[in-house]
């Protein structure tokens, strides 16, 4: 079903997607397709695990193979840059093949990242490993939320993508301190060590659960510039660069804004920053929900949520309770960015759902990087509350681009 359909009075409802293809009989794709989507799930949590470990054991790594922290920040560098050029050749690389195939290959590669980073004897061979994550990070957003509405029913597929999305928040709040706290344990390798084992039973479940997924036709090269043929891709793209953006460049001074502007000990620092990706994970449902009902409802909702906590940490004073306050408001809007943005995409491109998802991968690591860039040249210069106010402000300009320009053209028909 394109945009213009005439059996499509909007597009502001994600069912317009193309319905999914039956893999299983009717009585049983209703267990089976929730099955599958938990598998996919269960990816997400251990890729985001797998990205975010270095963050938590960054000096431990850096020691154990001989480079300086800073050199050491390479291991979180590298993939997101190659994630964002990833995510547009995989897509047009994938053709034909069977999505099935293709999300066992993504988990297969992050299999290999895994052991390649527990045995890596240098720094170089960390690089290696971490280059293969970013392949994964970017193939397995450009296919993860298609392969989500393939596999349930158009009713559900708002529900299915939160679920997916909602291994982000898993990932945030349990698997990056629990991979933390194993290094501390067991030494740095042991973690990645647990992520490859964990990858094994993703895999496994996938091999099991995954049913035919065949590609509706192959993604060429000249099919990537299509969301910037579409009004609302090209909106929707617009507001979510200014929203992503807004929000690295607070976020990256989240633990320095509970520390400095809100006074907080380290312990109970800790126990917002837990408290945030469980905020996340609520985010994650809120945000299926009003993408249910309406895409631009569930960006517009996302984006004013958001400006709003970022704003409201340089006004409500300081101590637990407002530190509390700020955190939770962050985190669900945190969560509900990812769902609102792949909602959008989906939405405005139905008839090419991959190539939406691959520019949408671009965009988002070309707007963490410029966020955290501006955020820390103004803290730099400013302080951390000028930081916070530059986010709340971006992200009302993503709120203003939903709001003003991201209502679905009306399709008329003849009398």
């Amino acid at each position: 079903m394109t945009p213009s359909s005439s059996s499509c009075t909007t597009c502001d409802d994600l069912l317009d997607a193309p319905p999914a293809r039956a893999a299983t009989t009717p009585a049983d794709a209703s267990r089976a397709a929730w099955l599958a989507v938990g598998s996919i799930a269960v990816g997400t949590f251990v890729m985001v695990t797998t990205e975010f470990l270095p963050v938590g054991l960054l000096t431990d790594i850096a020691r154990g193979l001989n480079v300086s922290d800073g050199t050491a920040g390479l291991m979180m560098t590298m993939p997101g840059v190659l994630a964002a050029i990833a995510a547009p050749a995989l897509t047009v690389a994938a053709g034909r093949l069977d999505r099935r195939t293709v999300m066992i290959a993504l988990s297969t590669l992050l299999l290999l990242s895994n052991l390649l980073a527990t045995f890596a004897p240098n720094f170089g061979t960390m690089l290696a490993a971490r280059l293969l994550l970013g392949l994964c990070v970017g193939g397995f957003w450009a296919f993860a939320p298609g392969v989500g509405t393939q596999l349930v029913p158009p009713m559900a597929q708002a529900r299915a993508m939160s679920i997916i999305l909602a291994g982000i928040s898993v990932g945030t709040v349990l698997g990056v301190p629990a991979g933390a706290l194993l290094g501390s344990v067991a030494g740095w390798r042991s973690a990645f060590a647990v992520s490859a084992a964990l990858t094994v039973v993703v895999l496994a479940m996938q091999l099991w659960l995954l049913p035919a997924l065949p590609a509706a036709r192959a993604i060429r090269p000249r099919d990537l510039l299509l969301p910037l043929t579409r009004r609302l891709s090209r909106v929707g793209l617009g507001a979510i660069v200014l929203l992503v953006a807004g929000h690295f460049a607070a976020y990256t001074y989240l633990k320095p804004l509970l520390q400095a502007v809100f006074g907080l000990s380290p312990v109970l620092v800790t126990a917002l920053l837990l408290t945030y990706g469980a905020a996340g994970f609520i985010g994650n449902f809120i945000g299926g929900h009003l993408v249910a009902r309406s895409p631009r409802l569930g960006l517009l909702a996302t984006a004013v949520l958001l400006a709003a906590s970022l704003a409201m940490s340089t006004m409500v004073g300081d101590g637990l309770l407002a530190g509390a306050a700020v955190v939770l408001a962050w985190g669900v809007a945190f969560g509900m960015v990812p769902v609102a943005a792949t909602g959008w995409m989906l939405n405005a491109l139905p008839e090419a759902p991959e190539a939406g998802q691959a520019m949408l991968v671009t965009a988002f690591q070309v707007a963490i990087a410029s966020g955290a860039l501006l955020g820390g040249l103004v803290v730099d210069g400013s302080g951390i509350a000028s930081a916070m106010l530059l986010g709340s402000a971006l992200v009302v300009g993503a709120a203003l681009v939903t709001g003003t320009l991201g209502r679905a053209p009306r399709v008329l028909t003849a009398p």
